[in-house]
């Protein structure tokens, strides 16, 4: 690399003072913009937009024509599915083959694995609940792998995308279907559902594998919009209509003697069977109007949603602004890894008390197959676990595993059973484990007290008094067990709503939230972001190891420059405006750290818990220009679900190629 086309680095060494050569970066006018609001950017038309929800346990698309907004689609029927557990949704599985090509996702890839003969299948790359791996990662890259259940390594990247193509792939072909000719994909906007408690890092992967799967290209990323999980549902969820919702507290007044978990149950079974009616249809009605419910709400009211999936559980306030019934985040995202995946762990745990961890281990490993099955016997009696219930749950054993315990171990699992101290898992001569509904209830404690805990944090919080609904959406919210949980600790403060369909709110939120992005106003920000600058030094406010003088001037390093603060509320459409100068007139690139803070406040890049979290390149190459000193205006956008960057060099007025990495770390 010659001389002139080097990229400076101002934050390479934190410390300029240590380091000779360019002093930093100085901004020439830090101001904050608040644009109006409701001036969103012309948006380019679509004539569909199509939704995936992309979950650790399930998936699936809908989508709703821009002409007909109020008509949305759920994707087709999946062939295959489960006994008790309705196939609107596929399971996130994926397969590939022995060299690595995509061969099957979901049902498909599941019921040709389980079907390999068990040495041929050793070969093949099966995984599933690979989606909490962007959550848990700290270090999220491009290159971040995961595990297949053979035990091989696979590129993170490249499974996310496959997936995504498949999806891609479906929605095309119904669409083609449905209009009669080639549908192309330049038509249709793209949305993908992420938790909202996600970080930066893991929105631009999802992005990222949108533009490997041939989703959306590079060229045109706002054919893409990556929508929050909660916010989807709220979006929906000003939509319901009364027959189309559980009230669990409005039973209570009407009770008649009837206990609220009775009640609980068979409204909720009610609301299944009409959800199952209605499914052979596919096609929902959004009315275009605002819910019952939504019309007993007025200017300020408050109410939560609480997304309880497959890996997390994602709590979101929003508040109303009227007249149009747009939607204000009041406290920033919060939640955890405690989805319902956390009871099949528990469920995994005890087996090992049971069987012994080398033993699980190795079937896991050995029968990946098999295991598979093991854990859909749970699923299916998983969803029967409810608070009232007093006879036992069997979950079948797969001949494989009794068989491969006896070689493993050299006696019976009816042996194991009667020897490890678990007194209430059972064996019954069908080959089941008989587990009593206390021991199936105690599984699904860790995780619903995580949930628990997670509300009386947020319900504690300034913010977060006075709530008027609490909404309970995502497949786990279909649990008595936890809607119980919710229930007591709410004691009827607020009251408690569960759609019918409560696994596919995300779903027909997110193509709602296709159709029109600009229905959230105001988010808040989830930290704070800034850059490390050189200020002038100021002897009674800087500390003195911070001090650099150079040319005769006296300069204090490292310190953060606040583009925007934790919790800190953002319109959209709302930006922070910087002016960079090139450190030399022949400069190709400016290259700027982005630094990160869970503090609300921060004095310097150096203090703990900041840290380097993305980079902020800026391209001036090609907008050479006589002025003496080149001012590169940059504006950077907080309001939307990704942050954006744009610049323009101010004395030619042309645009400079900007981007925002938060993934090469």
């Amino acid at each position: 690399m010659s001389d002139t086309d080097k990229i400076t680095d101002p934050m390479a060494n934190p410390s300029p003072a240590k380091s000779i050569g360019d002093p930093g970066i100085t901004p020439l006018s830090p101001t904050h913009i608040q644009n109006d609001s409701d001036q969103v950017p012309d948006r380019p038309s679509f004539v569909v937009v199509v939704a995936i929800d992309f979950g650790t346990t399930s998936s699936g698309y809908a989508y709703a024509f821009t002409k007909e907004p109020e008509c949305i689609h759920t994707m087709r029927r999946w062939e295959g599915g489960d006994p008790g557990v309705s196939n609107q949704k596929t399971p996130t599985t994926i397969l590939l083959t022995p060299d690595r090509k995509f061969h099957s996702f979901g049902y498909a890839a599941r019921d040709f694995y389980h079907d390999l003969d068990p040495q041929e299948s050793k070969q093949w790359l099966y995984l599933e609940k690979f989606k909490m791996k962007l959550h848990t990662t700290a270090n999220l890259s491009i290159n971040t792998e995961l595990q297949a259940a053979n035990g091989k390594r696979v590129k993170a990247l490249d499974i996310f995308a496959y997936a995504l193509a498949f999806f891609r792939e479906q929605a095309l072909k119904e669409l083609s279907d449905q209009t009669g000719g080639e549908f192309d994909n330049n038509d249709v906007r793209w949305v993908i559902t992420v938790p909202a408690i996600w970080k930066m890092p893991a929105k631009q992967f999802m992005r990222e594998a949108a533009y490997k799967s041939g989703l959306v290209s590079r060229e045109n990323p706002e054919q893409l919009i990556i929508s929050l999980e909660p916010e989807a549902a709220s979006i929906y969820c000003r939509k319901l209509r009364l027959h189309q919702m559980v009230d669990l507290d409005g039973q209570r007044s009407s009770q008649n003697g009837v206990s609220p978990t009775e009640n609980l149950g068979t409204s909720m079974s009610q609301a299944k069977d009409s959800v199952r009616k209605n499914r052979q249809s596919r096609t929902f009605l959004v009315e275009n109007v605002i819910g019952e419910l939504w019309s007993e709400l007025q200017e300020g009211d408050r109410y939560v949603v609480v997304d309880c999936g497959g890996g997390t559980v994602d709590l979101t306030v929003h508040q109303i602004r009227l007249p149009e019934g747009h939607l204000k985040e009041l406290y920033k995202a919060s939640g955890g890894p405690y989805g319902s995946i956390g009871i099949d762990y528990e469920f995994e745990k005890l087996l090992c008390r049971i069987f012994g961890q080398d033993f699980i281990d190795q079937f896991k490993l050995k029968r990946p197959a098999a295991w598979v099955d093991l854990m859909i016997a749970f699923e299916s009696r998983k969803r029967a676990a409810a608070p009232e219930r007093t006879n036992p749950l069997n979950i079948n054993l797969p001949f494989s595993f009794i068989d491969y315990y006896k070689k493993f171990r050299g006696h019976s699992v009816e042996h194991a059973l009667r020897k490890s101290n678990v007194d209430f898992v059972k064996w019954s001569s069908q080959g089941m484990l008989r587990m009593s509904p206390d021991a199936m209830n105690s599984l699904f404690k860790p995780t619903i007290d995580h949930i628990i805990q997670h509300l009386k944090e947020l319900f504690s919080k300034p913010e977060v008094s006075d709530i008027k609904f609490l909404f309970l959406v995502g497949g786990f919210a279909e649990s008595p067990l936890l809607q119980g949980a919710v229930q007591d600790m709410l004691q009827g403060r607020s009251r408690i709503i569960i759609p019918h369909d409560v696994g596919l709110t995300i779903l027909k939120g997110a193509v709602l939230f296709g159709l029109d992005p600009s229905v959230i106003k105001v988010r808040r920000s989830p930290l704070t972001y800034g850059v490390g600058v050189l200020n002038r030094f100021v002897e009674s406010k800087h500390p003195p190891e911070k001090l650099l003088v150079k040319d005769g001037t006296r300069w204090c390093t490292d310190v953060f420059d606040t583009f925007i603060s934790a919790d800190q509320s953002v319109a959209l459409g709302e930006s922070v405006k910087r002016s960079y100068t090139p450190a030399r007139p022949n400069q190709q690139v400016i290259v700027i750290h982005v630094y990160c803070s869970e503090k609300e406040s921060v004095a310097f890049i150096s203090e703990a818990g900041v840290r380097k979290c993305g980079t902020l390149k800026l391209d001036v190459s090609g907008t050479e220009s006589v002025a003496p000193r080149r001012e590169i205006q940059t504006l950077l956008q907080f309001g939307d679900t990704e942050i954006r960057a744009m610049a323009v060099d101010v004395s030619t007025g042309r645009s400079v190629k900007s981007s925002i990495d938060f993934l090469s770390q």
